[in-house]
């Protein structure tokens, strides 16, 4: 198949249901409506932003990837401009088509369009062919994020809170006049 038979746009409202069911798995958990809502939002967002991209690959006529670009910084104390390639995802069925790379190419140039350096994505670390994929696009492992609920976390951490030292000197009084009484009891003196 070749490639021309895919093309590159900007996301439109109309294209949310479509885009909802691609990025499943990078959603919020809610209802459908609630995320394709969630969509529309960040579509308008983006086409109002200067700093931001939804773009879409068509083959022949139907979505069948898109990407999220935007311009940040490579973390919240390393200040560096960074184009964030957000979920590049493909549909299973138009894989190996020559999408995730159009995708790929689509955040280099918004990069060298806006003299920006640096080009980060992330991919889930269970997909083994996503990440292969882009280490062979030189996009090499930066940091590890990890995610867990919050009440979980507090869970972990209560249950490896260590326990408080004792806040009265009591136990210890009574540990140590228990100590002399047995001294005194096994002293030969009596």
């Amino acid at each position: 198949m070749s490639r021309s038979m895919v093309t590159l746009r900007c996301a439109e409202v109309d294209d949310a249901r479509v885009l909802a069911e691609l990025w499943v798995d990078a959603l919020r958990r809610a209802d459908d409506q609630d995320q394709v809502a969630d969509l529309e939002l960040v579509i308008k967002a983006a086409a109002e932003s200067p700093e931001q991209r939804l773009l879409v690959a068509d083959y022949d006529g139907e979505l069948a990837g898109a990407i999220f670009l935007r311009v940040g910084t490579l973390s919240p104390i390393n200040l560096e401009q960074t184009v964030q390639a957000i979920s590049p995802h493909v549909f299973p069925r138009f894989r190996r088509h020559g999408i995730g790379r159009l995708l790929m190419e689509s955040a280099v140039a918004f990069a060298e369009e806006l003299g920006i350096g640096h080009v980060a994505t992330a991919a889930s670390s269970g997909s083994r062919d996503a990440n292969r994929f882009m280490a062979r696009l030189a996009l090499g492992p930066h940091a590890t994020v990890r995610v867990a609920p919050t009440q979980v976390v507090r869970a972990k951490l209560t249950a490896q809170r260590p326990a408080p030292p004792s806040t009265s000197g009591r136990q210890l009084t009574r540990v140590l006049a228990a100590r002399r009484s047995m001294r005194r009891a096994q002293s030969p003196t009596g």
